[in-house]
C-alpha cells in the first residue's frame, strides 16, 4: 500500500522512496540527485524536512508519463515592450524582441515542472546566419549551470544569469541574457533545451549599442546620441558656398519594416553572396558594416538601393530634388523586389545611408562640403580649362562641385592604431564616384586622418583629403590650342563644411575639423604631408607654373545688387580695382551658364563683351543683369548659375584675369500649417499655400506631402493651372501613429519651378 505524507514545505523538495518488498527507503534529492540510504525508522526524512513516500515504480512511471505526455515548456515572454524600451528600440517596435549588444535583456520562461539545474540543466544556443559557428562567432552555447560545452576558441561568448524573481520550484524562470559587446548584429534564433526537449523562441534583432562603452560605436554624450542616432529627422544643406540653403530631410528609421529592409541590404552585398559565412561573422565590426552599407546605398555593383542619375532626363523615375525623406526610398526598394530606385545624387545617397546606419545604431550625421573636389587621378589638384571667352573649353576629368554630400560615423579605429588617435568621426561616401577595393564605396576615413595629411591611413583619406583641400588650377586654351595658367587657388576648394547642431536647426560650421585655416603654417605642412604620401602609382603633378602676379595686377569681385531668387531677374555687378599708376583698357568677357550642381555645364544662358577703362585706384562697376525670361527654361533641371569674367589687358594681353561666382536662386516661399493640437491616432487637418510670383501661368502644378510618424502614404495631388497673382490653397487630414516630435514636409514642382519646398515641425501628443 502507498502512504504519501505532503511536506509542510519543498525548499529542497526531498522524497522518500519505499519498496516494501526490502523494507528500505531511498532518500532522493531532486535538487542535488540520487542519495541511496537505508532507514529502520522510516517513515521521516533525515533532514526533517517533510516527506512523500511512494514506490520506485511509482516514480519511474510518473517520471515517464511526465516526459512523453506533458510538455517541458509552458510558456514564454520575451518582454519585448520593457526591453525595447530599456533598448532605445522601442520606438522600432514593442511587438518584436530587437536588443542592444552589451547590454542585458530579460526573458521569462515558465516550465511545466519544477526546474532543477542539477538533475536537469538549462541551456540556450543562439545562432545567426546559414551557417553558425562558435568559431566565427555566429553562434553561442550558454545555460543554467554554465558547464556547457563550446569551442576553445568560440568567438562570442553570451552571458545568462537567473533573476532573484525566479521560482525554480513552480518552475517559473526570469533569464537575464546578455549579448557580448562584439556580437555580430542581426537576426538571432535562440533555442532552448531542457529535459531533452527543446524549443525554439521567436526571432529577435541585435543591434550595435552606442550607450555601451564596450562597444566600438559608443558615444559618451546622451545628447548627441539622440540627435545621431535616435532623431528621425534633420537637415541636409545645399547651395554653395555663398549662397547656403537648409532642406529638411525625413530620415524615417524606425518607420515600418526598416529593420528587415536594412537587413535585406546587408545579406545582398557581394561579399555576402560570395561568402555568407564570413559576411555575417564580419558584422560584429562597425567598420565593416558601414563599409558595406556605402557599397550598397548605390547599385553600381550590386543591387543596391538607388540609381544615380547626373543627366537632363529622369523617365521612369523620381527627380533626385523631390525627395524629402529616406522611408520612401528604402520601402520601394524592398517592395520592387530589392531592385534599384530611380533616381538619386548626393544628398539622397547620403541622407538614406544616415537612415540605415542609425536604424542599426550606428551614430551618424550628414555632412556637406561646399566647393567640393573630385580629384579623378590621385594628384591633389584640380585641373579647370577656360576658352578665350571665359567659358569651359573642355570637360576635364577633375571637376569642383558646388556642393558635395557625404555622411560621418562614428566608432573607434583599432584596426589603425591602438592609442585611438584615429577613434571618432568617419567619413563615409555612398554616391559612386571612384572605386575602392574594387567596389563604388567610400570609407570609413578618420576625419582626425583628412586633417593632418595622413593620406596613408585607410579607407580612402586620400580622395577625402582633395575633396576638402586640393589646389585648383586654371587654364586658358587659347585658339591656338596652348594653355596658358591663369591662376592657381589654394584656398576655394572645401568651403563651409556644414551639418545641422546637435538638439537645434543651427548650422554648424565643421570646416576646422578637416582642415587648419587656410594659408597656415599647419595646414601647408599638412598639404604636404599629403603629397609625400601619395602612392608611386598616382599620376604624377603637373607642373604647376608660377602666378606671375604683378603689383598692378587687377582685382576683381561680384556684389549682389539684389538676392537672386528664381522668378525674378538676377542683378549683379562685377567690381574691378587696380593700384597700378597707369589706366587701364579692359576686354571683359562675362558669361553665364547653367550648371549642374556636380560642377558640368549644362548650356551657356548668355554672353556678352564690354570695353572699360579702369583707372588707378578707384573701382569700376560693371553691372551683369540675367532676365528672368532669359534663364527660366534653362534653369528647370540645373542647381545655379556660373558667372565667368575673363578681363584682359588691351595693351599687354598676357595680363588675364578670370573671376568665377556661383549663383543659387532661391525658391519662393511656400507655407506649410497645420491647426490646433495634433494627438496620436486622432485625425489632424493641415493646409499648403502657394502663391504664383511670376508673369507666367504655371502648368502641370503637382503638390507631395509626406511625414514619417504622420502619414502610411506620401499625399499626391494634381493641380489645375495657376494664374499670375494667383494663389492655390490645399487643405489635407491625416491621422498620426507616432507620438512625439515630427515634421510635416511639402513640395511644389511645376512648368516654371522645381521642387519648391516648404515644412512645419509640430508636435504629436498621445
Amino acid at each position: 500500500m502507498l502512504h504519501s505524507l505532503m511536506a509542510p514545505h519543498r525548499l529542497n523538495a526531498h522524497t522518500l522512496v519505499h519498496d516494501p518488498g526490502s523494507k528500505m527507503f531511498s532518500h532522493v534529492n531532486l535538487t542535488w540527485g540520487w542519495a541511496w540510504q537505508e532507514y529502520t525508522n522510516p517513515p521521516e526524512c533525515c533532514c526533517r524536512c517533510g516527506f512523500t513516500v511512494r514506490t520506485p515504480a511509482t516514480v519511474r512511471d510518473n517520471e515517464m508519463a511526465a516526459e512523453n505526455k506533458d510538455p517541458v515548456f509552458k510558456d514564454v515572454d520575451l518582454q519585448s515592450k520593457t526591453n525595447n524600451t530599456e533598448h532605445h528600440t522601442s520606438v522600432i517596435s514593442v511587438a518584436q524582441l530587437i536588443v542592444r549588444r552589451g547590454q542585458p535583456f530579460t526573458v521569462t520562461l515558465q516550465l511545466t515542472q519544477p526546474f532543477n539545474p542539477g538533475l536537469h540543466p538549462l541551456t540556450i544556443v543562439a545562432v545567426t546566419g546559414s551557417a553558425p559557428s562558435e568559431d566565427r562567432g555566429t553562434k553561442s552555447s550558454f545555460g543554467i549551470p554554465d558547464d556547457v560545452k563550446r569551442s576553445p576558441s568560440a568567438k562570442t561568448l553570451w552571458k545568462i544569469e537567473l533573476g532573484r524573481s525566479s521560482s525554480p520550484q513552480t518552475g517559473i524562470l526570469t533569464l537575464t541574457i546578455t549579448p557580448p559587446a562584439n556580437t555580430p548584429i542581426g537576426e538571432y534564433t535562440l533555442s532552448v533545451r531542457h529535459r531533452d526537449k527543446e524549443m525554439l523562441l521567436p526571432t529577435l534583432v541585435v543591434l550595435f549599442n552606442p550607450w555601451c562603452p564596450d562597444d566600438w560605436v559608443f558615444l559618451p554624450d546622451e545628447k548627441e546620441r539622440q540627435e545621431y542616432v535616435m532623431s528621425e529627422k534633420g537637415i541636409i544643406y545645399k547651395g554653395s558656398g555663398q549662397y547656403i540653403s537648409p532642406m529638411n530631410w525625413d530620415f524615417g528609421q524606425f518607420e515600418n519594416n526598416t529593420v528587415n529592409i536594412c537587413m535585406k541590404i546587408l545579406d545582398l552585398n557581394h561579399k555576402h553572396l560570395k561568402d555568407p559565412a564570413d559576411d555575417v561573422s564580419a558584422r560584429c565590426n562597425p567598420i565593416y558594416v558601414s563599409r558595406v552599407i556605402s557599397a550598397m546605398i548605390n547599385c553600381e555593383d550590386d543591387n543596391g538601393v538607388l540609381e544615380g542619375n547626373w543627366g537632363n532626363s529622369f523617365w521612369g523615375g523620381v527627380t533626385p530634388s523631390q525627395w524629402n525623406g529616406s522611408y520612401a526610398i528604402l520601402k520601394q526598394w524592398f517592395d520592387i523586389g530589392c531592385h534599384p530606385v530611380k533616381f538619386g545624387q548626393c544628398w539622397v545617397f547620403a541622407g538614406v545611408m544616415c537612415s540605415v546606419m542609425r536604424l542599426l545604431g550606428i551614430p551618424c550625421r550628414v555632412v556637406t562640403n561646399f566647393q567640393s573636389a573630385h580629384d579623378t587621378n590621385g594628384n591633389l589638384t584640380i585641373d579647370v580649362y577656360h576658352s578665350d571667352y571665359g567659358v569651359r573649353e573642355k570637360e576635364s576629368s577633375d571637376s569642383v562641385w558646388n556642393f558635395h554630400v557625404w555622411v560621418e560615423g562614428w566608432m573607434k579605429r583599432p584596426d589603425l592604431t591602438k592609442d585611438g588617435k584615429y577613434d571618432g568621426w568617419q567619413v563615409l561616401d555612398p554616391t559612386p564616384q571612384e572605386k575602392s577595393d574594387g567596389a563604388y564605396c567610400c570609407g570609413p576615413a578618420p576625419v582626425k586622418a583628412i586633417l593632418n595629411g595622413d593620406t596613408k591611413v585607410k579607407y580612402d583619406v586620400p580622395f577625402v583629403f582633395a575633396e576638402v583641400n586640393a589646389d585648383r588650377i586654371d587654364w586658358l586654351i587659347k585658339a591656338d590650342g596652348s594653355k596658358v595658367n591663369i591662376f592657381i587657388d589654394a584656398v576655394s576648394v572645401g568651403q563651409n563644411i556644414s551639418t545641422k547642431s546637435v538638439g537645434s536647426n543651427k548650422r554648424m560650421n565643421i570646416t576646422d575639423t578637416y582642415k587648419y585655416r587656410e594659408g597656415s603654417e599647419e595646414e601647408r605642412a599638412a598639404f604636404k604631408r599629403a603629397v609625400d604620401n601619395i602612392p608611386s602609382t598616382a599620376e604624377e603633378n603637373e607642373e604647376k607654373p608660377e602666378n606671375g602676379e604683378r603689383e598692378d595686377k587687377v582685382i576683381m569681385r561680384y556684389e549682389e545688387v539684389s538676392k537672386p531668387m528664381n522668378g525674378q531677374d538676377v542683378s549683379l555687378k562685377l567690381v574691378l580695382h587696380t593700384e597700378g599708376s597707369d589706366a587701364r583698357l579692359l576686354s571683359i568677357n562675362i558669361s553665364v551658364q547653367a550648371m549642374m550642381y556636380n560642377g558640368s555645364p549644362a548650356v551657356t544662358i548668355q554672353n556678352e563683351v564690354k570695353e572699360e577703362a579702369l583707372q588707378p585706384g578707384k573701382d569700376l562697376s560693371v553691372p551683369i543683369l540675367v532676365p528672368f525670361s532669359t534663364y527660366w527654361k534653362h534653369m528647370l533641371q540645373c542647381n545655379s548659375m556660373k558667372i565667368s569674367a575673363l578681363v584682359t589687358d588691351k595693351l599687354r594681353p598676357e595680363c588675364t584675369y578670370l573671376a568665377v561666382d556661383d549663383v543659387v536662386l532661391m525658391n519662393p516661399p511656400i507655407s506649410v500649417t497645420v491647426s490646433g493640437q495634433t494627438r496620436l491616432n486622432r485625425e489632424a487637418s493641415g493646409e499648403v499655400v502657394f502663391m504664383n510670383p511670376v508673369n507666367e501661368t504655371l502648368k502641370d502644378c503637382n503638390l507631395t506631402v509626406t511625414g514619417s510618424g504622420l502619414l502610411d502614404e506620401e499625399i499626391n495631388e494634381n493641380l489645375p493651372d495657376l494664374r499670375p497673382n494667383n494663389r492655390v490653397r490645399i487643405k489635407f487630414f491625416f491621422v498620426p501613429y507616432k507620438s512625439g516630435e515630427k515634421i510635416l514636409m511639402a513640395n511644389f514642382t511645376c512648368s516654371v519651378f522645381r521642387d519648391v519646398k516648404g515644412s512645419c515641425t509640430i508636435t504629436v501628443r498621445e
